[in-house]
């Protein structure tokens, strides 16, 4: 039977007394909400902690989708099937319920919370490919109320890896709110609810039927695949046809590096992240011109 190795359980009672204990407990403790990702990892012995801190009780304070005139902020513990269910989502940014329909099962989504996902920093993680493609930023908050705002790409130091500090918590994404924006995610899976074989999201902001801005995000291709910087070059300034979709996807497949393992071979993702990339930048158009 796998079992974790012993640890010591705080329940926090606010974001305050949550940066309290991390502060006085240091490396040797880990943040809890949903634990879908954490406890598993704590079972195989990957990850060994001496205290847990419980953040489920800050829901109340960190668990919110709030639109506003230039963004919309969701609180970090906002869990899967509130981004799911979020009428603002639905509207500002569709991208979020395309991603959260394919993420795992009911009982996770019950659970699992976007700051969880995003904390994770795995490279298959779908929210983490959605946030890129909108170009987030993201809340932490330290010792003494002190917050600093990253984009994505500092935020993602590296694979399982985030600038947040030993005692820091993140507490709340923003998502900018410009006219013209459509966006789209999809995904390829073994089976349902799985990791993915790869995915991909995409947003364009249009403007008089051309596309002034795109941006693109891939997940299970490797590091530094979201935001593709030649993407989002390559389209600025051009009419949406099936060349351009074409021209991106051949991009996506060049500047990503997918391994070789049992969801399928380096090459069969390319091919992936190719067609992915065409399907959602085609989706996404059509819900900008909606």
């Amino acid at each position: 039977m796998q079992v974790p190795a012993p640890f010591e359980y705080e329940r926090a009672t606010s974001v305050d007394h949550a940066i309290s204990l991390l502060e006085r407990l240091g490396g040797t403790a880990r943040l809890i909400a949903g634990g879908h990702s954490l406890l598993p990892m704590m079972k195989l012995r990957l990850a060994n902690f001496d205290y847990l801190i419980d953040i489920n009780d800050l829901h109340g304070e960190l668990g919110y989708v709030e639109a506003g005139p230039d963004e919309v902020r969701i609180g970090a513990l906002t869990r899967h099937r509130e981004l799911l269910e979020s009428p603002v989502l639905a509207t500002a940014f569709p991208i979020f319920a395309d991603a959260e329909r394919v993420i795992a099962d009911p009982v996770v989504r019950n659970r699992g919370t976007l700051g969880g996902s995003l904390c994770q920093a795995d490279p298959s993680e779908d929210l983490s490919a959605v946030c890129t493609t909108l170009d987030a930023r993201c809340v932490i908050r330290g010792p003494g109320g002190a917050e600093r705002v990253v984009s994505m790409e500092e935020f993602h130091v590296g694979p399982y890896e985030t600038a947040v500090a030993d005692d820091e918590i993140l507490v709340e994404i923003r998502l900018p709110v410009r006219p013209g924006c459509g966006s789209a995610y999809t995904k390829v899976e073994r089976r349902a609810g799985d990791w993915a074989v790869v995915s991909a999201g995409a947003a364009v902001w249009l403007d008089g039927g051309a596309i002034v801005d795109a941006r693109v995000g891939l997940a299970a291709v490797g590091p530094n695949t979201t935001g593709i910087p030649a993407i989002s070059a390559a389209l600025r300034g051009r009419e949406p046809s099936e060349s351009l979709y074409e021209q991106a996807g051949a991009i996506a497949a060049n500047s990503c590096d997918p391994v070789t393992d049992q969801r399928g071979s380096a090459d069969y993702k390319r091919h992936l992240a190719a067609e992915l990339t065409r399907r959602t930048l085609r989706r996404a158009v059509e819900r900008a011109r909606s």
